[in-house]
Formats: structure tokens, sequence, C-alpha cells
């Protein structure tokens, strides 16, 4: 299994990272708000999950190793892939997701795209049991190298709900509602949190 890549971010794209290590450009696909942390040309550090399929290896990249390790705790619950899984964290962040599963909250479960009531239950029957502690801080992700904003915050939000595969239109009319609700344009907005607000709003209107 590779745990981890370090090094330069050759290229980010709506879905994924291109990280060169030793010479060999790694594609990792990442979480919008991951990717919304990246700069080209700048170290960064990615925990990893190789996902092995008969026609395909995917390298999935992750913030940190907490992230990681919930996307694959995800994954053993009986329907959700690792496309899933991804999306379910670029909804919620790893503590409110684990605090979802643990205390039955089935509607913060069913605002990700893909999950329905029925699906929600499943993964709370499955998981809630051993999604772990849920106490202490850990919704931030962490700002090592290369982790940092490299566009305009509406530019990385519209590359992000493309790559997850809403319409130009869709993202638009949901980047708006969320820039109304920020207010104070002269402050630095948190993507990943508007991202996920973004998917929220989103997957209501579907």
């Amino acid at each position: 299994m590779i745990a981890s890549v370090r090094g330069t971010v050759a290229a980010v794209a709506p879905d994924g990272a291109v990280v060169e290590v030793g010479g060999v450009g790694l594609a990792v696909s990442c979480s919008p708000g991951t990717l919304a942390r990246l700069r080209v040309g700048e170290t960064a550090r990615l925990a990893t999950s190789l996902v092995v399929r008969e026609d395909s290896l995917t390298l999935y990249g992750f913030a940190d190793d907490d992230e990681r390790a919930l996307f694959e705790l995800l994954q053993t619950a009986n329907g959700v892939g690792p496309k899933l899984a991804q999306t379910m964290l670029a909804v919620h962040p790893p503590r409110e997701l684990r605090r979802a599963i643990a205390t039955s909250d089935l509607a913060a479960l069913v605002t990700v795209p893909g999950i329905g009531r029925k699906g929600a239950e499943r993964i709370v029957v499955e998981l809630r049991d051993r999604i772990g502690a849920i106490d202490g801080d850990d919704a931030g992700v962490p700002t090592g190298e290369g982790v940092v904003a490299v566009a305009p915050w509406r530019d990385q939000l519209a590359h992000a709900l493309a790559g997850l595969g809403f319409s130009a239109k869709e993202a638009g009319d949901a980047i708006e509602v969320v820039a109304a609700d920020l207010g104070d344009e002269g402050a630095a907005p948190d993507v990943p949190t508007l991202l996920r607000r973004s998917i929220q709003l989103l997957g209501r209107t579907r």
C-alpha cells in the first residue's frame, strides 16, 4: 500500500492532481477541498489510499491520515465504494461525518449526493460502533507545505463542482448563494467549507 506521497505538485485538475515523486508523476484523485489547497510548483504531502480493481489502479489523496482512515472505513459499509466515500468527505469534514454516523443523523447523511434514506440507515447500522471518537476538533485541514489556495475562491468552487459532475449553471447558482452568505467580501473565505455548503445546496435541488 502507498500510504503517502510527498513531492512537487506538477498539475491540478478538477478531479485530481499530479505529484512528482523521484521523477515520476503520480496521478492522485483528491476531494475538491484538498485540491483547492494545492499549488502547482510547490511541495505537498498527501496521505493516500490505493484502490485496486481488475482493470485499474487508483490512488486517492487526502489532506491528512485521519481523513484517509475514515475513507477506508466508509468503504467497509455495504454499497459504499471509493467514489461515494470521497463524495461523503467532500460534503462533510471527518469530525462531522463521524458525528452524523455515531448519532444516527440521517438528515446529514442524505445531503450527500448518491445517499438515500435507506443507504444512510445502512451506513449507520454498519459503522456507528466502529466510527471512533467524535470529540476534539479535526474539522480543519492542516496547512502544511504546498497546501494553500491557488486561485480566486469562486474559480476554485466552479472547478471543484464541475469535477463532481455538476453543470456550469448549477455551480454558478450555488456559488451565488454561498457568496451572499459570506457578506464580507474582504475576508478570506474557507474554500472547503464553501464547497461543502455548495454540494449540500445542490444535493437538495436534484
